[in-house]
C-alpha cells in the first residue's frame, strides 16, 4: 500500500513538472536585410543624398512573443530613419487581414539612422522634387511593407518555447544636444567637466533564450540620436555596429535595437567612421555589463493596451499664413508651404490635431514596455519609468514619424525640438499645444492600471 501511494505521488509530481514545463513563453524570429538595391536617397539632413556605397547592411528584425494563454505581440525593429503613417497603416491592415493581428499587437519601432533610405511622405518636404526619385521611393517603400508582413510571417512560424529574463547596462556617450554646444563639448570632456541637461545612459536589455540554454535573442535600448554620421554611405550608424558587435560574442543570437527617448540626445564628438564604431563599441559594452547578470527572469503572461489620442496643435495654418511663408527663403519651408496652398486648393480641411499612437505592453508582473510615436524627448523616459518602476521600457520612435514631441519643460524653453519646427515634418501647424506631455502621460496612466 506505501509503495502504491509513493508512486502515485511521484507521478502526480511528474506529471506537474511536465505541465509547468509547457506553462511557458513562445518566441519567434525573422530578420531582413533592407539595404536598397536602387538609389532611393538617404533620409535626413533636409538635403538630397544620393548613396554611393555601403559600410554595412541594414536591417529589419522581428520579435514574436506569444502567452500561455495565446496573447502574441510583434515587436519589429529597423535601422530605418523613420517610418511615416502611411506605410505603417498598411502593414497594420495587411496583417491584420493575413494573420488576425489587431493594431494593439504589433510595434513597429524605427532607430531613427540617418544613414538609412527615405520611406513615402516621411519628411516629404526635406528634399527637392525629381520625378525618378519619387518613383523609387513608391517602390522601395511599397516593397518595405511586403517585406514587413512577411517578416511578421516569419517571426509567428517561428514560435517556439523560450524564457525571458531582463537586465541593465549602462552606456554614457549620449549628450543632451540642448543644453551642451557641439563644438565645445571635446573640450568640456577633455577637462574632465560635467555635461549639462537630463539624460538616459542606461541600456535595457530583453534576453531570450531556447530550452536548450542558446541565446534567440538579445533587444537592448539606448536614448540617442543615431546621428553620428552624415554622409552618403549606407550604415546602421552606432546601433548598427552595436548589432554586429553583440552577435559576433554570441554567434546564433539576434541583436535587436529600439531607440528608447533620444529626440533631444546626440552622440558627441560625431562625423567620424571611427567615433561611430566607438559608440556602437561602447553600447555594446553596455549590453555585455547587463548579460553578465544579475537577470529578472520575466514569468510567462502578456496583456496589451493600444490607443490613438488627438494630439492639438498649437494653431493650424491658414491660407493667409501659408502666402506669408512662401516668401521665407527657407526652401523646405517654401516647399511646405506650397504643398499645404496645393491641398486647400482642392478642398482639404486641416485637423486641429494629430493623431498620436501609444502602446503599453505588460511582460509578466512588472515588466513593462511603453511605444510612443515620433521623436520622444528624455523627459518621457524619465517621467514613466519613475512613476511605473524599473521595468518599465519607455521606447520612442514607434509606428509614425509625425515629428518632435516635446515634454512640457522643452516646450516652454522652446528651441529645435519644443519651438515653431512642425513645418519640416509636414504638418498643417508650425508648433504644438503646451498640454502635449499631459495629454500623453494621462493617457498612459490610464492604460498601464488598466493592465495591472
Amino acid at each position: 500500500m506505501k509503495v502504491k501511494v509513493g508512486i502515485t505521488l511521484l507521478l502526480f509530481v511528474f506529471v506537474g513538472m511536465a505541465h509547468a514545463a509547457d506553462i511557458s513563453w513562445q518566441a519567434g524570429l525573422a530578420r531582413e536585410i533592407i539595404t536598397p538595391k536602387t538609389q532611393v536617397w538617404l533620409a535626413g539632413y533636409g538635403s538630397k543624398r544620393a548613396p554611393e556605397a555601403i559600410l554595412h547592411d541594414l536591417w529589419m528584425k522581428a520579435l514574436a512573443l506569444k502567452a500561455p494563454d495565446g496573447t502574441t505581440a510583434i515587436l519589429i525593429t529597423s535601422d530605418f530613419q523613420g517610418v511615416p503613417k502611411s506605410m505603417s497603416d498598411r502593414v497594420f491592415a495587411k496583417a491584420e487581414k493575413q494573420f488576425n493581428l489587431k493594431r494593439s499587437q504589433i510595434m513597429i519601432t524605427f532607430s531613427h539612422n540617418h544613414c538609412g533610405p527615405r520611406l513615402g511622405d516621411d519628411l516629404v518636404d526635406y528634399y527637392p522634387v525629381e520625378a525618378e526619385q519619387v518613383k523609387l521611393v513608391e517602390e522601395y517603400t511599397s516593397l518595405m511593407v511586403e517585406k514587413m508582413v512577411e517578416l511578421i510571417g516569419g517571426a509567428l512560424a517561428d514560435l517556439k518555447p523560450a524564457k525571458l529574463e531582463q537586465s541593465e547596462g549602462r552606456a554614457a556617450f549620449a549628450v543632451n544636444r540642448r543644453n551642451n554646444k557641439e563644438a565645445e563639448v571635446p573640450a568640456i570632456l577633455a577637462r574632465g567637466e560635467p555635461l549639462k541637461g537630463p539624460v538616459d545612459h542606461t541600456v535595457p536589455v530583453l534576453k531570450v533564450t531556447r530550452p536548450d540554454g542558446s541565446i534567440a535573442a538579445i533587444l537592448f535600448g539606448y536614448a540617442c540620436h543615431p546621428t553620428t554620421l552624415s554622409f552618403t554611405k549606407w550604415c546602421g550608424d552606432y546601433p548598427g555596429y552595436a548589432q554586429i558587435a553583440i552577435e559576433k560574442k554570441y554567434p546564433g543570437a539576434c541583436a535587436m535595437f529600439v531607440n528608447t527617448c533620444g529626440g533631444d540626445q546626440n552622440p558627441l564628438p560625431r562625423r567620424q567612421v571611427e567615433l561611430c564604431e566607438k559608440y556602437g563599441r561602447l553600447l555594446a559594452e553596455g549590453v555585455f555589463g547587463a548579460m553578465a547578470g544579475p537577470f529578472k527572469s520575466i514569468q510567462p503572461g502578456l496583456k496589451l493596451s493600444f490607443a490613438i489620442v488627438p494630439l492639438p496643435y498649437e494653431k493650424v495654418m491658414t491660407e493667409a499664413d501659408l502666402q506669408g511663408q512662401l516668401k521665407e527663403p527657407n526652401a523646405i519651408k517654401q516647399r511646405w508651404a506650397k504643398r499645404l496652398l496645393d491641398q486647400l486648393e482642392t478642398g482639404a480641411k486641416f485637423q486641429p490635431a494629430y493623431p498620436y499612437p501609444l502602446h503599453v505592453w505588460k511582460l509578466g508582473q512588472d515588466t513593462r514596455m511603453i511605444g510612443m510615436g515620433a521623436e520622444t524627448v528624455v523627459d518621457y523616459a524619465l517621467r514613466f519609468k519613475a512613476a511605473f518602476g524599473k521595468g518599465t521600457w519607455v521606447l520612442g520612435y514607434t509606428d509614425d514619424m509625425i515629428a518632435y514631441i516635446p515634454s512640457r519643460r522643452v516646450w516652454a524653453e522652446g528651441g529645435y525640438e519644443g519651438g515653431s519646427n512642425l513645418f519640416e515634418y509636414g504638418r498643417p501647424a508650425l508648433r504644438w499645444s503646451g498640454q502635449v506631455e499631459e495629454i500623453i502621460a494621462r493617457q498612459i496612466a490610464a492604460m498601464v492600471k488598466g493592465l495591472d
